[in-house]
């Protein structure tokens, strides 16, 4: 089986799962516990902090360890609903997430905005920059890249129009981080990330918040992570997150995402030409080197492209592993002004640093193959 979903998962790299084994035998004591077992876990843990905040630039005190991104975000939503006035709105981009999207409307039902995104999919920085001055939110949330269609986000200048109005600024990098450089999201009020997007395994994440002032707690019952996430830190899985972490940042020394990109614009060019009526969501964005969203020819077909793909050896998806199996077209490509119809037409491949040139190629006749079958 060829994988094109890494977006949803990716598999573990040797150097997360060999760092884990280590763990786990090395340091088998709670990190809160008083022995000299439990500080040996605690140091392992506390100098893994130090080199993440060292890949985002920002203090290590500003790490909280967490299961993952989903409960990362849930946790800066909770916080905010717990912390701002009962009048003032939160602002979230209209393509992020189901767990941020769905945990806004749940805490803020009445009390939030959309931010808009252009048809190529990227966040409307005039709408915020022309919203901002006159109503001042409580929060900001835009993500760094989209899940869905790979398309990078103007987190830089939107998380600057949020300092110019003192306005803090939250950004899901689940997708960035492991794929593009982490440096300079130290600079964010709030981020999350979870290790298995990069190779690390599932179930450990981080956010990144205000080491100074109180953060509302989503998960209580312990004065773990200086009060701010209860519950005994997974020391395996933080120390192999780390891990896949160091060696996703040491390939951005060599020019290894560049060669990619040219793949998926290669990739990309063939699918247009080759199949009619298919069309590339964001085309001529700034996207992830390794994501493509398209549109297929046959309408209100994603699932027998995917079945048939399947049977041919691609695992590929229809957008957002958290979202798949609903009925309703995705909220990503409506909020890029597609009708639901086109909506239902889209497919998503993403890749991994493992993925070939080979693999991309043997992708394209695998769409040809399963074209030519549904003509026939």
């Amino acid at each position: 089986m060829i994988y094109f979903d890494h977006n949803a998962t990716t598999p573990m790299l040797p150097e997360a799962r060999q760092a884990w084994l280590d763990a786990t035998e090395k340091f088998i004591g709670n990190p809160s516990s008083p022995h000299r077992v439990g500080s040996r876990a605690d140091v392992a843990i506390t100098e893994a902090r130090q080199r993440l905040a060292e890949f985002l630039g920002c203090d290590a005190l500003d790490i909280v360890w967490t299961s993952g991104a989903t409960e990362s975000n849930n946790t800066v939503l909770h916080h905010f609903a717990r912390t701002l006035p009962l009048d003032t709105e939160v602002w979230v981009s209209a393509i992020e997430h189901p767990c941020v999207m769905v945990s806004t409307k749940h805490y803020f039902p009445k009390r939030h905005r959309l931010i808009p995104v252009t048809r190529g999919g990227s966040v409307d920085l005039n709408w915020l920059t022309e919203e901002i001055a006159h109503a001042r939110p409580g929060l900001v949330a835009v993500m760094a890249a989209n899940n869905e269609t790979g398309v990078l986000q103007p987190w830089r200048e939107a998380l600057a129009i949020c300092k110019q109005w003192a306005v803090p600024f939250f950004c899901d990098a689940a997708q960035w981080i492991g794929k593009l450089p982490a440096n300079g999201f130290g600079e964010c009020d709030f981020l999350s990330g979870a290790a298995h997007k990069f190779g690390g395994p599932k179930g450990i994440g981080f956010l990144k918040c205000p080491a100074k002032g109180r953060v509302e707690p989503l998960l209580r019952g312990g004065p773990q992570e200086e009060g701010r996430r209860a519950g005994t830190e997974n020391v395996a899985g933080i120390l192999a997150m780390l891990a896949a972490l160091d060696a996703r940042e040491a390939l951005f020394s060599t020019d290894e995402h560049r060669k990619r990109v040219e793949w998926r614009k290669a990739f990309e060019k063939r699918v247009v030409s080759d199949l009619p009526r298919s069309e590339v969501v964001g085309a001529g964005q700034e996207r992830l080197w390794n994501t493509v969203s398209a549109l297929m020819p046959e309408a209100d077909s994603q699932q027998r492209w995917v079945v048939k793909l399947d049977k041919l050896g691609f695992a590929v998806s229809t957008g957002s592993a958290c979202s798949s199996g609903k009925e309703e077209p995705s909220h990503v490509i409506a909020a890029m002004g597609y009708s639901p119809r086109e909506a239902r037409r889209v497919l998503r491949f993403s890749s991994g640093w493992e993925t070939t040139e080979d693999h991309w190629n043997a992708l394209l006749e695998g769409l040809q193959k399963v074209q030519r079958g549904m003509k026939g």
